[in-house]
């Protein structure tokens, strides 16, 4: 009876450290250094969105539409940037986006909302003007 007792006990100890949850909460990364941090890129920088989305533009639709819709959309895009940089520097000691410090901008469909895609939408931070080193260098076709 000992030895089942013993075993019992040495099997619900074994158990409870075995099942323990050793991952990272989803948002473990976002903090509210972080959310100041990127308050700031977006307030200092986010002005770098008219000069990309020119050359975006203009790769994609040509030079006329570069130096038009891209002067436009780089406007509309940096002001939303300087918003939500004040937005963040204000408020980065306060979890506010659904009790976590993420960036409040969403992915979305066709709804005004800002998206996130770092090719044509607003990604976490402000883009880098020149060499962007967190691209790879491989060769992709355009259709």
């Amino acid at each position: 009876m000992k030895k089942l007792v013993v075993l019992a006990t040495a099997m619900l100890a074994l158990g409870g450290v075995a099942s323990a949850d050793i991952q990272a909460p989803p948002g473990h990364s976002y903090t509210a250094e972080r959310k100041l941090g990127r308050g700031l890129s977006n307030i200092l920088y986010g002005f770098m969105e008219i000069p990309e989305q020119i050359v975006r533009k203009s790769d994609d639709h040509g030079r006329k539409a570069g130096w038009s819709y891209g002067v436009v959309d780089g406007t509309s895009r940096a002001l939303k940037r300087l918003g939500y940089g004040f937005y963040e520097v204000f408020t980065f000691t306060c979890p506010t986006y659904r009790g976590t410090f993420k960036q409040p901008y969403e992915r979305c469909g066709e709804d005004n909302r800002i998206e996130m895609n770092p090719s044509d939408g607003l990604s976490e931070f402000p883009p880098e003007l020149g060499f962007e080193t967190y691209f790879y260098h491989t060769r992709t076709q355009r259709w």
